[in-house]
């Protein structure tokens, strides 16, 4: 167990690093739009993988957990990188200029619902981003607790257990 959490505070770790280190210095709203639709593509066929080991790992639960946490971890780094670089190629889309900690804590507002205030989108595309955060949370949430519930089920009968204990 200490193996599965040590891998996924690594890959969170990993992947707030690389949002952090990376250069994102794309310019435009459509580079923007089109990185952020192929990262959900990513973010969807990495989900899938994630879904395909849980079903032939020896511990599914443990693996479930690992891919939550891994998602949702990629998800969040996407989504604050969409809030930062469509800040950077449309200034005055949010109501102050956001940093990158800033993308990121807008990011987590809005994914746990807190939504401060603080900050807020004004821009007509910056509302959309955001509706299509809150849209996609809803379906990794529901989507997630049905689909890994299943997996793991398909891993315990895999590994000769009826039901989940």
């Amino acid at each position: 167990m200490a193996v599965s959490v040590g891998r996924s505070a690594g890959v969170a770790a990993g992947l707030v690093t690389a949002y952090y280190l990376l250069p994102l210095d794309w310019h435009g709203e459509d580079v923007t739009a089109l990185a952020l639709a192929g990262g959900l593509l990513a973010t969807g066929l990495f989900f899938g993988w994630e879904l395909w080991l849980i079903k032939r790992s020896p511990w599914p639960r443990l693996k479930a957990a690992e891919a939550v946490a891994a998602t949702v971890a990629l998800y969040l780094v996407l989504f604050a990188s969409g809030y930062y670089l469509l800040e950077r190629a449309a200034p005055g889309s949010f109501n102050e200029p956001l940093s990158r900690t800033d993308a990121l804590y807008f990011t987590l507002t809005t994914f746990t619902t807190v939504g401060f205030g603080d900050i807020v989108a004004l821009s007509q595309t910056g509302r959309v981003l955001v509706m299509c955060q809150m849209t996609c949370t809803l379906l990794i949430v529901g989507l997630a607790v049905r689909v890994l519930g299943a997996a793991v089920r398909a891993g315990l009968r895999r590994r000769g257990r009826d039901t989940p204990r």
